[in-house]
């Protein structure tokens, strides 16, 4: 059975969940078996996908959850989430 691992993150960067972020995300993500999501509010985008990534429309300081199940879920959370935690390169 595969693993769930979920991860409550925050967006730091100042521009938000824009599309270069967003690019970064789908890019890393889709290096991964495993699915995953990023929640925000009620909506639910599939972080292999930048427009839907996009849709979340997330501005600075947004929680996000991410959620991540497959075999490499727990490689595909800590990437992502250190990828927020740098900012994406931004902000420096």
């Amino acid at each position: 059975m595969d693993d769930v691992q979920e991860r409550t993150i925050r967006v730091g960067n100042s521009l938000g969940l824009h599309a270069r972020p967003a690019g970064k995300i789908s890019q890393e993500a889709q290096r991964y078996a495993a699915s995953i999501s990023v929640h925000s509010g009620g909506m639910e985008a599939d972080a292999k996908s930048i427009l839907d990534l996009l849709s979340l429309a997330a501005p600075q300081g947004t929680e996000l959850r991410l959620r991540a199940q497959g075999p490499d879920a727990v490689q595909a959370i800590s990437s992502l989430t250190r990828m927020f935690e740098d900012m994406f390169g931004e902000d420096r």
